[in-house]
């Protein structure tokens, strides 16, 4: 009878030792994710809505691969005319 509460002693003293190991775990866990919130809250104005609307940015970025585009050719010597 001695042993098995040995056994248990020891098996409590164990998972409370884990138990201690995993809430310090979940503690800086918990911290690198309030700051990576914290940093995403800083970024998000300026990833969404800048005042522009999606057709707008799908024109904007076209006219741009065009643009792109035509120094590429002039680049490669196609448009010396």
């Amino acid at each position: 009878k001695t042993k098995d509460i040995e056994h248990k002693t020891a098996k409590k003293q164990d998972e409370e030792q884990a138990l201690t190991v995993k809430n310090k775990d979940l503690e800086g866990t918990q911290k690198e994710l309030d700051a990576a919130l914290a940093y995403f809250d800083k970024l998000k104005p300026s990833c969404l809505d800048a005042g522009v609307s999606y057709e707008d940015r799908v024109s904007r970025r076209k006219e741009e691969v065009e643009s792109l585009q035509e120094a590429l050719r002039i680049l490669n010597g196609e448009d010396l005319a």
